[in-house]
C-alpha cells in the first residue's frame, strides 16, 4: 500500500517538489519508487519497501525545514538522500540549527552533511583539525568561512591561508607571468571562499592591509603565526619535511585547519606525502582532530559522489 504525506499548504508542497519537480524526480531515480502528487498530499510507492520508506523519510525531514522557513534545494534533496541510506536522517534538521556565517548577500551559510558538522566542531574545539576527503566534500570551502567568522568576530586578527605549488604536470619556474601571477591560479578555491563571505572588494582590501595573507607554503618557513587562523589546502602534496615545517608555525592564539586528498597525490617518485604521515602520528595526540569525509558528504552535482565511488572500487 502506497504512503501518503500530507503537507499543510501548498507553498510547503511546492518547495518540497522543487522547480519543476526536480526534487521529487531525483528521488525516484536514486531509490527506485514512484511519488506521486495532488494537491498538498504526496504519495510514495514502489515494489521495494526498504527504498519506499527511505524516500518518505527523506521528504519527511525536508518538510520538517521547510516548516521552519528555510529554502530547500537539490543539494539538501541529495545530502538528506545519503543521511537516508547511511541511518543518520533523524539528524538532518540539526544540520540547519547553526549558522557557521553569512555570506556577502546575508544567505546563512550551514553544514550540508553530517561529515561536514563534525568538522566545523572539530575546529571549533581543537586547535589542529585535519580534513580528509574527496572533492566536493566542502574542506576547503568551510574551513575560509570558519576562519572569516572568527576574523569577523575579532577571535583571530589575521587569516593566512597557503597550499604547496606542486600540481600535476606542472613547474612554476615554466609558468608565465610574476611570482603572483604564477601562484594565484593555485589559491583559486581559498579565494573563492574569501569572495563568498567577504566579497570581491573587501577581500582585496584585506590583503593589501595584510589581513589576510594567501602565500605559498614556501613563504611560511622560519615564521610563528600567532592569534591567527592558518589553513593549508591540498595538504597531500607535501612532504613530510613541509608538514613538519608548517604545524610548528602554530602559535598562541592560533587555530590550524589541514585539508587534503589522500587520493590526489602528485608527489614525484616515491616521495612520501607529508599528509598522510603526519595523520600516522598526530591522530592521537590530545587537542588534534582528524575528520575524514567521503561520498557521502559529497555537496556538488549528484553525479560527483557516484563518480567517486566508481573510481574507488577500481582501487
Amino acid at each position: 500500500m502506497p504512503n501518503i504525506i500530507s503537507i499543510d499548504s501548498l507553498d510547503e508542497a511546492q518547495a518540497l517538489i522543487g522547480a519543476n519537480d526536480q526534487h521529487i524526480t531525483y528521488l525516484e531515480e536514486e531509490f527506485g519508487v514512484t511519488i506521486h502528487t495532488l494537491g498538498n498530499e504526496i504519495t510514495v510507492s514502489g515494489g521495494d519497501d526498504a527504498n519506499v520508506e527511505l524516500a518518505e523519510d527523506v521528504l519527511i525531514n525536508l518538510l520538517k525545514i521547510i516548516q521552519r522557513g528555510m529554502t530547500v534545494n537539490l543539494r539538501d534533496v541529495q545530502s538528506a538522500a545519503m543521511m537516508a541510506r547511511k541511518g543518520t536522517i533523524e539528524y538532518l534538521a540539526d544540520l540547519y540549527n547553526e549558522e557557521i556565517a553569512r555570506d556577502i548577500k546575508g544567505k546563512g551559510i550551514r553544514a550540508k552533511t553530517t561529515g561536514q558538522r563534525l568538522y566545523i566542531e572539530n575546529i571549533k574545539k581543537n586547535d589542529l583539525t585535519f580534513g580528509i576527503g574527496p572533492a566536493g566534500t566542502g574542506k576547503t570551502f568551510l574551513a575560509v568561512v570558519f576562519a572569516c567568522q572568527m576574523l569577523r568576530e575579532n577571535d583571530v586578527k589575521r587569516i593566512v591561508l597557503t597550499r604547496p605549488a606542486v600540481e600535476a604536470g606542472e613547474n612554476l619556474g615554466f609558468l608565465p607571468g610574476d611570482l603572483k601571477e604564477k601562484v594565484d591560479p593555485y589559491l583559486r578555491p581559498l579565494y573563492d571562499g574569501l569572495h563568498t563571505v567577504l566579497g570581491v572588494e573587501q577581500t582585496d582590501r584585506l590583503i593589501e592591509r595584510g589581513v589576510i595573507e594567501v602565500a605559498p607554503l614556501a613563504y611560511m618557513r622560519g615564521r610563528t603565526l600567532n592569534e591567527a587562523f592558518v589553513i593549508l589546502d591540498e595538504a597531500q602534496n607535501t612532504t613530510e619535511m613541509q608538514m613538519k615545517m608548517f604545524l610548528t608555525r602554530l602559535g598562541f592564539g592560533s587555530k590550524m585547519v589541514v585539508t587534503g586528498d589522500e587520493t590526489q597525490i602528485d608527489l614525484p617518485g616515491a616521495t612520501k606525502s607529508g599528509l598522510v604521515e603526519s595523520v600516522k602520528l598526530l591522530s592521537s595526540v590530545k587537542g588534534i582532530a582528524v575528520n575524514k569525509m567521503d561520498e557521502s558528504d559529497v555537496v556538488r552535482h549528484p553525479l560527483v559522489s557516484k563518480i567517486i565511488k566508481a573510481y574507488e572500487k577500481e582501487q
